[in-house]
């Protein structure tokens, strides 16, 4: 039987490092909504994917939706997951950039209150607007995002506090920044700076449009292998150019040195960096799949912080990932994780 003691008692010896994980990421105040397919047809929006968009197409979405949005968080796919870290009992670092406008202190007032640090620096005078994303659900659970990335386009390495990564254990980045060169410019310094002072290198693909858009991007990056890579089967395929998962575990051995690939119903598929680890999925009944993969990232390093093994990482991962479709929005209230983690303490008793 697993044994997973407390998760709010920091479990690993006495360590310098004060932060678990250094995350960087693109900004993004993000609005979900709930929408028909032919929603998207009409509106000529291809489904599933992200899109990047500008200011101008922000609005004429925004003048076509009829309802208001259900969700208004400060998002991005690194923020959820260092939120979802964070409210796991784990502490999180995010850098950013963020116009010092409305959106702007909405973004820095949310991460406050989900107990997330960043520094000053991610705040900016800028002529762009703070960056907005547009998640459409569809009644089968599938979000599409429209992006803006506005004030969040300029992320540069400016943005980091370097001193910040070399006190954590890991540095997380995620690949929709590699649709900006300076962002970009800015993963690769960081993870320079995390690899000599020994912090561990987390990288996740994001999305596979974004992959196959900016390849030469993420092979770039990936040129010298990474400590732990997140994905799911479509992105894992879409940089290893194969066929199935089984074959992109194999390819993937080339950029990480361990990784974790999720396989939606079916749970995932982890390699420590000697053995395949598959983790069965969870039944339930999905709403909206926007937000797993971030939520299983968050998961699975706030695991990995309180010295757990990757299979039992995964399994937690599995399980609150598996728990956020159930939801609207990428991220929960910390009152419904702290339910989400009972259940999961019974699920593994049982």
């Amino acid at each position: 039987m697993l044994l997973w003691l407390a998760l709010s008692i920091r479990q690993r010896g006495v360590s310098l490092k004060t932060i678990d994980v250094y995350a960087l990421g693109n900004a993004l105040v993000d609005s979900e909504f709930i929408v028909e397919p032919e929603f998207l047809k009409e509106s000529k929006i291809e489904k599933g994917v992200m899109t990047l968009i500008d200011e101008s197409r922000v609005g004429e979405i925004t003048d076509l939706l009829k309802d208001p949005p259900q969700k208004r968080v400060s998002g991005g796919s690194a923020a959820n997951t260092i939120v979802a870290l964070s409210q796991l009992g784990g502490s999180g670092f995010y850098a950013f950039k963020v116009n010092n406008d409305e959106d702007g202190k909405f973004y820095v007032s949310d991460l406050k209150k989900n107990g997330v640090e960043f520094s000053d620096l991610s705040i900016v005078e800028s002529k762009d607007a703070t960056g907005k994303c547009m998640v459409l659900v569809t009644p089968d659970a599938d979000r599409t995002m429209n992006t803006f990335l506005g004030a969040s386009a300029g992320f540069s390495k400016k943005e980091c506090e370097f001193d910040e990564i070399k006190n954590s254990h890991y540095l997380y980045s995620e690949g929709y920044l590699m649709t900006s060169p300076d962002a970009t410019l800015a993963v690769k310094e960081a993870m320079k700076v995390a690899r000599e002072a020994k912090v561990k290198t987390a990288f996740t693909l994001s999305d596979p449009g974004v992959v196959a858009g900016f390849k030469a991007q993420f092979l770039d990056v990936l040129s010298e292998p990474v400590d732990l890579l997140f994905c799911n089967e479509s992105e894992a395929m879409s940089l290893t150019d194969t066929k199935d998962v089984n074959a992109a575990c194999e390819a993937l051995k080339t950029f990480a040195h361990s990784f974790a690939i999720t396989t939606g119903k079916d749970g995932s598929v982890i390699f420590d960096g000697s053995e395949k680890i598959e983790i069965p999925g969870n039944a339930v009944k999905a709403i909206d799949t926007n937000g797993a993969g971030d939520m299983y990232a968050g998961a699975f390093m706030f695991a990995l912080s309180q010295d757990k093994s990757f299979e039992e990482a995964g399994k937690l991962a599995n399980f609150l990932s598996s728990k956020i479709v159930t939801v609207y929005g990428p991220r929960v209230k910390k009152e419904k994780m702290r339910t989400f983690i009972n259940e999961f303490k019974d699920k593994i008793k049982k």
